[in-house]
Parts: structure tokens; sequence; C-alpha cells
């Protein structure tokens, strides 16, 4: 295979160097076209642009995979730790025995926030979105560790700034719903794993013992490793930006929080509920929103159904879907809401138009079951994708940092008027 490809433009050639990565990922270098010949590429939106090189997160779309520094999402979800993939997203390697105790001590023991935080809450009106609150909440943490803003701290400033994003998440997110509900803080049980302990915070209470399933636990920490990276999606490739400013970590990502907060990247398990709410409200004549879903007349589409990255199947959706079974056997639960979204399941995958269009439930579609069988809020389901995402926005942020990537500062093409003098206000049409 050539090292470099031809581009003719005009009378002249040029030549860029193609690039390939260790999955055989190849791709044109054109950081040098524009010095070369004054022009730029158009690629509205980046689908065809790769911003950056990255040993952290592998995917291939076509073929169903996803791996993380190497390791296949079907074995880290079957065997590990959030916490764990956590430390191997962000250092590269899975840890020693040693290393992970450590980093989990380190975790457990920077798990409270500042007391003063809990005034912001006062400030927040009760309809505040908990996106909203969850940005503020992470970006006004910097306040409190200055030594987190030098745009060159010491590893082990960086470290500490790690160690306390990733300790106080959980804290914080279960502060959002207890207010949200009007209930009282829970604070941390540093003798809990980082799960369990997030799961007590949230549903525990002051006056009675709280100790969640193992099958829960379980199921959430599968759910935490299914979304901790997804190479360069929309809040990923956001956080680096920012990164690249040399904003703090801090900064950097509640720029991540934001971007996932919209409804086309991080909504997408919370619409598959709000469709199986607008079914039931219909009267839950599940052969009716089936035969809309086919008619290419009708706007609506099932939520939930196909990836626009996974072109054959979402390798994450096969191992939640068992966990999701689990849970609902578990609970017990009557919900007419997940019934209907079991028939819906069944139906999508024996349905020979759903089966052809490879429009497979995928891992959006499982984890809106999930949370709402474990009682949060719909609203409450980005924030909780934020925290499954969180050490890998972490990852990137440290790696862009460390390959000393240069300030991103895209082009455009402009499109607006020619140069055109000032009329001044009484001459105007």
């Amino acid at each position: 295979m050539a090292d470099k490809a031809k581009i003719n433009i005009g009378a002249n050639e040029y030549e860029v160097p193609i690039v390939t990565g260790t999955e055989n990922e190849q791709g044109l270098d054109i950081s040098k076209l524009r010095a070369q010949s004054g022009l730029i590429t158009l690629d509205v939106g980046f689908k065809n642009t790769g911003s950056t090189t990255s040993a952290i997160t592998f995917l291939n779309g076509e073929e169903g995979i996803l791996r993380y520094r190497g390791y296949p999402i079907e074995q880290l979800a079957g065997q590990s730790s959030f916490v764990e993939v956590s430390y191997l997203l962000i250092f590269g390697e899975l840890p020693t025995q040693k290393q992970l105790d450590q980093f989990s001590h380190d975790l457990r023991v920077h798990t409270l926030v500042h007391e003063d935080m809990k005034k912001f809450f006062d400030g927040y009106p009760s309809v505040a979105h908990p996106m909203g609150q969850l940005a503020s909440m992470v970006c006004s943490l910097s306040a409190y560790y200055p030594k987190s803003l030098n745009p060159d701290p010491t590893p082990e400033d960086r470290y500490m700034t790690i160690i306390r994003l990733l300790a106080k998440m959980p804290t914080l997110i279960s502060w959002i719903y207890k207010k949200s509900i009007g209930h009282p803080i829970m604070y941390p049980n540093n003798n809990l794993d980082y799960v369990s302990n997030f799961l007590r915070m949230t549903f525990g209470n002051p006056a009675e013992e709280f100790a969640a399933s193992p099958i829960v636990v379980d199921a959430m920490n599968k759910l935490l490793i299914l979304h901790a990276d997804h190479e360069q999606n929309c809040s990923t490739s956001t956080v680096r930006v920012v990164g690249s400013s040399h904003a703090n970590l801090y900064a950097s990502i509640t720029a991540g929080i934001t971007a996932l907060w919209g409804p086309l990247h991080g909504g997408a398990n919370q619409a598959v509920i709000e469709m199986l709410e607008a079914i039931k409200a219909d009267g839950g004549n599940i052969d009716k929103w089936i035969a809309r879903a086919k008619d290419k007349n009708d706007p609506f589409r099932l939520m939930g159904f196909g990836h626009r990255v996974y072109k054959n199947f979402d390798p994450r959706a096969r191992i939640i879907k068992k966990a999701a079974d689990d849970v609902l056997e578990s609970l017990g639960l009557e919900d007419e809401i997940l019934d209907i979204a079991k028939q819906i399941e069944e139906v999508a995958l024996r349905d020979e138009y759903f089966v052809e269009r490879k429009l497979y439930p995928n891992v959006d579609f499982y984890s809106g079951i999930i949370y709402r069988a474990l009682g949060f809020p719909t609203e409450m389901f980005t924030v909780l994708f934020a925290l499954g995402r969180l050490p890998g926005w972490i990852a990137q942020w440290k790696e862009m940092r460390e390959q000393k990537q240069p300030i991103s500062r895209p082009r455009q093409i402009y499109t607006g008027p020619n140069e055109r003098p000032y009329v001044p206000i009484d001459k105007r049409g």
C-alpha cells in the first residue's frame, strides 16, 4: 500500500501522507494542504474528518466491534468493574491488584463534596434540569481546588484532579436526585464499592440501612462500563477542543456535559421512555405503532433501534439485554411501560422489516428500561450517561494534553455578503 496520495488541482499536484492505524484504518493527512495549495477541505459536521490519533478506543461500526485499549467490550463488561475500566481508560493498562487497591482507596477518601456546595441548590428553581445542575456543580469544583487551574500541573496535582472528579461525581448526582424529590442528601459510605455507594446515596435514607441488590449493582456496573467511552463523538470531541485551549479539567468536562445534554446525543434513552409513554397514552396498541414505524411517509420512528455508527448491531446491546432481563426478573415489577417495551423488542427482533434493515434494539433501548426499573426519573437518564462517560472524557483530555496537541481551530468556507459600505440609519430603506 502506498504511503502517499496525490491530489491534482488544476495543473498542480500535491502529495499528502496516508496515515495507517494499528487496526489498518487509513486516512489522508491534509494538515499541510492549505500551506501548500491555499485550499482547505470542507466536511460539514466532521463526519469524515479525523481530528486526532488516539490509543484509547477502537470502534468498527460495520463489524459491531468496540474495544477499550484493545480489550473487547464483551470481556470488560463480563469480567471487570467500572473502577477497573476507568483505570484502564485513563492510564492505558489494566491495573495490578496493588494499583487497583490504591486507585479504589484514593477514590473512596475523596467522595465528600465541600459543604458550601449544598448552598448552590438553594438558588435553583424547582424545575431546574439535572444536566444544568450537574454542569454548574462540576465547573464550580474548580473554585475549591485552585491548583487544578494550573495549565501545566505536576503529575501529582493532575492525578488528584482526576481522582476528585471521579470520586465526587456520584455524590453530586445523588444530591441532584435527592433535591429533586425533596429528600435529605445522603453522605458517602466509603466502606462500599463505587457503584454500591452511589446507589445507596441515591435511593437510601438516613433512617434505615440500604443495600442494593447484587443484580442491580452488576447491571449498573455494566451500564457504566458500556458508556465509558465511544471514540470521537460530539461530547468527547468537545472535551478535547475545550481542553486544547489548556482549560482545566473541570471546565473541559463541563463542556462535555453540556454537549451530552443535547437530545441528539445523550437523550436517546430518555426518548425511548417518552416514546413508550406516548404508546401507553394512546392505548398501548403495539401493532399500530409498529405499522407507523414501517410507513416511510410517517415521521414516527422507533427510538432505541438501530445506530448511526453501528451498521450491523450494537455490541453493547447484547450485553445489556441480559442485564435488563435479570433486573426486571429480580425486581418483579408490574409496569405497563416496561411491558410495552418487551412487546416491541420481541416484534423488532423477529419482524422481517426490522431484521433486513438491521434495526436491532441498541444500548439506549435497554439502558432506558433498566433506569426506569430502578426508579430513576427520565430527566436523570442523561446525568447517568455522563457518570459512565466521565472516565472516557478524562482519558481523552489527558491524552490530548500529553500529545501536546495545538489549540483546535477549524476553518470555514465563507458564504456571506462581499465587502460593502456602511449606510447611516437615516438613509436605510
